[in-house]
């Protein structure tokens, strides 16, 4: 079904005069789902597998590599670094005080792939080697009285179980892995299952759900940002672009609904025009919304948690889950009402999101 933009807008402009249940704009947001959300929401459940695992979308595992790729009919548009990548030459090429941050890593996306093939993300930087793409960490794990950084790999560290589940399809392709954080490597402290949706590329733009699920395996696990003020949440370390432009947006506190999206565009290696990442977050997360945090000089642009001044508690049997969805675009970022309808679709009742099945015990 296809509506020109004004007539969507002004059907959304009535939607919105027409609160419903406890003042929220239910109509409005049942419109935005219908006409924007990715193919799946309006036909697949969470955890179905799509119909057709020859068409469209792929998700693969490399036997040789471990790693999983995500594909849309052949093109790249994601690898997950499953299993452990080690430094390589990179350590070598690191000055001596930044080797201690050149370590092993796994569990991120990198590359992030452009509509046009461009590489959106980057690994192994030599100013900060610990910096790995996309990434669910933060710097200050707690672990009784000792602390760990999952984000600058001390201490902690989140290894493959082997756990893996790929679904392709005509609507999606998704991965769903395990992975356990390490005390120093050894002992398990925390089970995270992460789950990655990417949906066909449609006319500018593509959609990537992530959704993570955290939960503690041993008692006084807290996670803070540094200096539970600043970095720390879903990290998200972008290739260097020209003409480099960062957005970052959240509605006032009394707004209904309240939204929350940034953006980081430029023109990256290989491409002439264009182009960039809109990252979006979901209302229902703890602490929403999050703190955005902008580091021009690193490419980096990212949601926070928890929130600014505390220390959020891992409890056995309380998993925390975050959401987040991405917008891969060609072209200048979303304006204004662009990314407010994405936001909306996003959060929209009838949205379909990749869902988790119950909390198991480990084999």
């Amino acid at each position: 079904m296809k509506i020109n933009r004004p007539f969507r807008t002004s059907i959304l402009h009535r939607a919105l005069a027409q609160p419903g249940r406890h003042g929220k704009p239910v109509a409005a947001i049942a419109l935005l789902c219908l006409l924007w959300a990715p193919p799946d929401s309006m036909s697949a459940a969470p955890g179905r597998t799509p119909a057709s695992p020859t068409a469209g979308m792929t998700a693969k595992q490399d036997p040789a590599s471990g790693q999983i790729g995500i594909s849309e009919n052949g093109k790249p548009v994601l690898r997950y670094n499953y299993k452990t990548v080690e430094p390589g030459d990179v350590l070598d090429k690191v000055t001596p005080p930044n080797r201690i941050y050149t370590r092993a890593r796994s569990d991120y996306i990198h590359p992030l792939y452009g509509l046009n093939g461009e590489e959106l993300t980057r690994d192994w930087s030599l100013d900060h080697p610990h910096h790995r793409g996309i990434y669910g960490a933060w710097p200050e794990v707690d672990y009784g009285t000792n602390r760990g950084d999952l984000h600058a790999l001390q201490k902690v560290f989140a290894r493959p179980t082997g756990k893996v589940h790929v679904q392709s399809g005509a609507e999606w392709a998704q991965i769903e892995a395990e992975n356990l954080w390490l005390w120093e490597d050894g002992e398990s402290i925390v089970r995270e299952e992460a789950i990655i949706r990417a949906y066909p590329a449609r006319g500018p733009g593509r959609v990537i759900d992530l959704a993570f699920r955290f939960v503690a395996l041993k008692d006084g696990i807290t996670l803070a940002r540094r200096g539970t003020a600043h970095y720390g949440g879903l990290n998200v370390r972008m290739a260097a672009s020209a003409a480099q432009a960062i957005s970052m947006h959240t509605d006032p506190s009394n707004a209904v609904p309240r939204r929350a999206w940034s953006d980081l565009s430029g023109v990256f290696a290989t491409n002439s025009a264009p182009s960039g990442l809109t990252v979006l977050q979901y209302g229902s997360n703890p602490d929403y919304p999050g703190d955005w945090v902008q580091y021009t000089n690193l490419d980096w642009c990212q949601p926070t948690f928890p929130a600014a001044g505390t220390r959020y508690p891992l409890t056995r049997g309380q998993p925390l889950i975050l959401r987040f969805r991405l917008f891969i675009h060609a072209g200048a970022r979303p304006d204004d009402t662009r990314a407010a309808e994405l936001w909306d679709t996003l959060n929209a009742p009838g949205t379909a999101l990749p869902g988790f099945g119950p909390l198991k015990a480990l084999n």
